[in-house]
């Protein structure tokens, strides 16, 4: 069976644990609302190398089988973020992640693992200790993720103990157990280890703080409406209540709350949680986007100053891939000391103190380090300019007449810009703009507005990323094709087809019979 991966991800849609509606929920459920569970709740996450079986493991413990879509079952692989209740020995009810383990995808397990509170790292006894183990041990490692169990499958193929020593070495703190999905044999010491595990583990709903919810996937259903999931970071969300969706910088009302294919009345952190948004159209929304409470002190940002711990060595103004929530983005990593450094993203962030990152090599790819989050909004500190390089206009700078400085713009046009900006390469459409949309010539004549094809409009520092982006992967690889840049940018089909046509229209851009587009001019020289 091939294990290659297709270009792109498959369109999101319902899966188990994230029911669409309310009437249709409590239909299946009886009309059962559940108002509470008996230990606060936590979330497990699957790690591990493709094939070692985290999806046949993850359907013995749970009934579940998360690969839903059509292309992993004809494939055999996990392509998309997977979900399930996880009922253990003792009755308490975890939500768990299943996540991919292609080192294509290790984008989407990333987004998957960013919310988890323990790991159930799967290791094959017939394969042992590979890549993709290694890489995503250190990405729980970067986000902080400590406990956990290992499982050692496929233990009725091969002799489990050397995978046993050899996760023991890799993991000294973590139980081991040997299972066989195939078989059930150990399949309940699993579990019954993931609750010991869970046991001793902080609940994130303990907290007290608002709602961050970082959205993995966007879907609509009838009846539904809008209906985004996540893995809720913080705080309690309940049915009715109104949130703030960023970058859009839209509100939002919450019309209902399920978990685990229930509709509830409040949810915490801690649980994979499913959201039908009023008052927001599905264009509106996509994986990446935040949700937040009031009080939340998340905001959107390019530049942070983070606490680096670093498997490998990183080369001050190195160019790496930063992984944030669900959120991608390359980003120049700027030291500032010996361990604290800037990342300077090439899109925003929605981020705040605290708040974990991971970093990973553009070329060749892997997992670097990662670290937390201790100024969100670091726009203002650089190092220090040498005075060599003083601005024009100071003695000897240059003496030709400077151009006359455009007519000011009225605050509410700054404002529009400032959310244009924050749009990135997401550009909103003048519908999406309400009011705001009058605006949008004064930006255009003042260069703080673009064009995307007939009615999306995004800032020129987007466009100008984007088009770096285009660049970079065309010159490396000889052209890119829309499934490319969309991966690259971890939007969706919509934003990255408009942006290319828009630097087809510019000509920096030709596209060929296969749709895929070279560069028609020179590129510009690299950054120094």
């Amino acid at each position: 069976m091939s294990n290659r991966v297709p270009d792109g991800h498959p369109p999101a849609g319902p899966g188990p644990g994230d029911l669409p509606s309310v009437d249709r929920l409590a239909e299946q459920t009886g009309g059962e609302i559940v108002t509470g569970a008996p230990s606060l709740p936590l979330t497990v996450g699957t790690a591990g190398h493709i094939d070692h079986g985290k999806t046949a493991l993850v359907k013995a413990l749970t009934g579940v089988d998360t690969d839903r879509l059509p292309e992993e079952k004809a494939r055999g692989i996990t392509i998309a973020l997977g979900f399930a209740p996880l009922r253990l020995p003792g009755g308490r009810m975890l939500s768990l992640v299943d996540m991919p383990g292609h080192e294509r995808l290790i984008r989407v397990m990333v987004s998957g693992a960013t919310g988890i509170d323990l790991f159930l790292l799967v290791l094959a006894a017939d394969d042992g200790v590979m890549p993709q183990t290694l890489e995503h041990i250190r990405v729980l490692d970067a986000l902080g993720v400590q406990r956990g169990v290992v499982a050692v499958t496929k233990s009725d193929l091969a002799d489990p103990a050397p995978a046993v020593r050899a996760a023991t070495e890799l993991l000294p703190g973590a139980e081991v157990v040997a299972c066989s999905a195939r078989t059930g044999a150990g399949v309940a010491q699993v579990a019954a280890a993931l609750e010991r595990v869970a046991a001793g583990a902080t609940s994130r709903a303990a907290t007290g703080r608002p709602v961050v919810l970082h959205i993995d996937r966007v879907f609509t259903m009838q009846g539904a409406g809008t209906v985004v999931t996540g893995t809720l970071w913080q705080g309690t969300v309940t049915g009715g209540e109104r949130l703030r969706l960023l970058p859009a910088d839209r509100q939002v009302r919450v019309r209902g709350v399920h978990v685990h294919g229930r509709h509830v009345n409040q949810a915490e952190a801690g649980q994979r949680v499913a959201l039908n948004l009023a008052g927001i159209e599905r264009q509106a929304v996509t994986r990446g986007h935040v949700l937040l409470g009031a009080g939340s002190e998340a905001a959107a940002t390019y530049r942070i100053e983070v606490e680096l711990a670093l498997h490998e060595p990183l080369a001050d103004r190195e160019r790496v891939q930063l992984h944030h929530g669900t959120r991608s983005t390359a980003a120049r990593a700027v030291a500032l000391d010996e361990t604290i450094w800037q990342l300077r993203a090439e899109r925003p962030l929605i981020a705040a103190d605290g708040d974990r990152v991971v970093l990973r090599r553009i070329s060749p790819p892997g997992t670097i380090g990662g670290g937390v989050i201790t100024r969100a909004a670091a726009g203002g500190r650089d190092r220090a300019v040498p005075a060599a390089a003083a601005a024009p206009g100071a003695a000897g700078g240059d003496p030709r007449p400077k151009a006359p400085e455009p007519a000011p713009l009225d605050p509410a046009a700054l404002r529009l810009a400032e959310r244009l900006r924050a749009a990135g390469h997401e550009p909103p459409t003048e519908v999406e703009l309400g009011d705001d949309a009058r605006h949008l010539a004064a930006l255009r004549a003042a260069g703080q507005a673009v064009r995307i094809g007939r009615s999306m409009h995004a800032h020129p520092e987007s466009i100008a990323r984007v088009r770096a982006v285009v660049e970079r992967v065309a010159i490396a690889e000889g052209s890119i094709t829309l499934s490319r840049l969309r991966d690259e940018l971890g939007t969706s089909r919509k934003y990255a087809q408009a942006l290319l046509e828009h630097l087809d229209a510019a000509r920096v851009t030709r596209r060929l019979e296969d749709d895929s587009r070279v560069l028609r001019l020179p590129a510009r020289p690299p950054e120094r």
